[in-house]
């Protein structure tokens, strides 16, 4: 597979899960998307852990200890 833009996978990921809850697919066709979408799971978690590093080495410059702290996301009301 390809090097894809973490958007690109995110969006055809997203695809692939809409026609696979849609259901009116036949078993191999699902089965064919679903191995793509489980490349594409598993590329886009490798690029996000990889842009989290990046982050923490930046936040770290020199010598200095880094506290990471889970990421809040804010419910839309």
């Amino acid at each position: 597979m390809a090097i894809k833009k973490f958007e690109d996978s995110l969006k055809k990921l997203e695809n692939i899960v809409d026609k696979l809850e849609e259901g009116d697919l036949a078993l191999e066709e699902s089965l064919k998307l679903f191995e793509e979408g489980i490349k594409l799971s598993r590329l886009c978690t490798k690029q996000l852990e990889e842009a989290e590093r990046k982050v923490e080495i930046l936040l770290k410059g020199k010598g200095e200890t880094v506290e990471t702290k889970p990421f809040e996301v804010k419910e839309e009301e």
